[in-house]
């Protein structure tokens, strides 16, 4: 008992292994009740309650309807900043699961419920070994990770990082095993800028094309000149993507409609490399007015930049994991891939860990209406991030 004790890896496995089903519990019942955007007001309630059973005094409503809440150190130093996030996405379940989403669609298909599960029982964790601690643990419970509003940048506006040191994050990856993990050096996924472009014509009669300005025609000839910006313009060393997710005109056969709408997204890894987007579509916008005889108005919507990661915390993090658990930290290539968590990392250095959710013998990608993470991911994310804060807090 008492090497189990002095053993820091063994005595969190064993508050892990007492908390697992509870911990699971909690994970189907957010599942269950899948909570969108800034609308996690249900989740944020549980989140608090949890809180506030483990002795702590969470502050309720940041960034609209995050929670946060303090674990202090046995001893003065940095304050550290672990974040999950807790909203579902708009898609329609398909799991079958009996704990499948009851709200129709919506859906945690994220992985955020297992997020909030885990933080939950790093909370514990690190409430129990807190006087070993050098410092502060600052729990960071975000809401709107998936919408273009950043829960992660209202957090900020709110104080989340005030007097903050540094930041921790984690995601559950299904490509990965579960008990693995993964991490990305520098800049480990994409900004992400989104556009609408409205496309003015004049509407007419489909057997007399002459007497109209086709904006359907215009928009065809738009995505196409879109799809050149990327290998024509930008930097072929610089990752970028342009896409165009929707084009929305007309609602019949015979009639050439008033306007068309494109909307789209960027996915960049520099600045250099988004500003060149944003300059060659407004260019194209207003080349196509000149050619297609419609206005073409332009609103560019800047949004997420990239989440680069923390030399230092990555190594102290991945070190810590690997120390207890062995050889199961693998790198993996950067993609283009947007997260806010990119918000908290350009204040703060930050690093975001990757958790292996994937089940033995699935398949599973994020954002599926059939996704089915293994559980046992809640179990390993609680172990490393609760190593990892003794780690950066030692």
């Amino acid at each position: 008992m008492n090497r189990m004790v002095n053993d820091l890896g063994s005595r969190i496995e064993a508050i892990v292994a007492e908390d697992e089903a509870r911990l699971i519990a909690i994970r189907r019942d957010l599942h269950a009740h899948p909570e969108t955007g800034f609308d996690t007001v249900r989740t944020a309630a549980i989140v608090a309650d949890e809180l506030r059973a483990l002795g702590l005094a969470p502050q309720t409503g940041v960034g609209e309807t995050g929670v946060v809440a303090e674990i202090a150190g046995g001893r003065p130093g940095p304050m550290l900043v672990l974040r999950a996030d807790m909203d579902a996405l708009p898609i329609t379940e398909e799991t079958g699961l009996p704990f499948a989403s009851s709200v129709p669609g919506k859906m945690h298909a994220c992985g955020h419920d297992l997020h909030t599960a885990t933080l939950l029982g790093a909370a514990r964790v690190l409430r129990d070994i807190a006087p070993g601690l050098a410092g502060t643990v600052r729990l960071m419970f975000q809401p709107a990770e998936e919408t273009p509003v950043s829960g992660a940048a209202a957090m900020i506006r709110d104080g989340v990082l005030d007097g903050a040191d540094m930041a921790l994050g984690f995601h559950n990856y299904p490509e990965v095993p579960v008990g693995r993990f993964c991490y990305v050096h520098g800049v480990a996924n994409g900004s992400s800028d989104d556009f609408d472009i409205v496309l003015q014509g004049r509407s007419g009669h489909a057997a007399s094309p002459h007497q109209t300005a086709d904006p359907i025609v215009a928009a065809a000839h738009l995505v196409l000149q879109i799809q050149t910006i990327v290998s024509r313009e930008v930097d072929p060393m610089l990752p970028a993507v342009v896409t165009v997710g929707a084009l929305l005109a007309g609602d019949t056969h015979n009639i050439i409609p008033e306007r068309a709408v494109l909307r789209g997204t960027a996915r960049t890894q520099s600045d250099a490399a988004r500003a060149t987007i944003e300059a060659a579509l407004r260019r194209l916008c207003a080349g196509i007015e000149a050619s297609m005889r419609v206005s073409a108005t332009l609103d560019w919507q800047p949004g997420t930049p990239c989440l680069t990661s923390d030399a230092d915390i990555l190594a102290a993090t991945v070190d810590a994991v690997e120390a207890h658990y062995g050889a199961v930290a693998d790198e993996k290539p950067a993609d283009l891939g947007a997260e806010d968590f990119a918000f908290v990392s350009q204040i703060v250095p930050a690093f975001q860990l990757g958790v292996g959710s994937g089940q033995p013998g699935r398949q599973d990608r994020l954002h599926n209406a059939d996704y089915q993470p293994d559980e046992g991911c809640i179990r390993h994310g609680v172990v490393a991030l609760s190593l990892a804060a003794s780690r950066l807090l030692s």
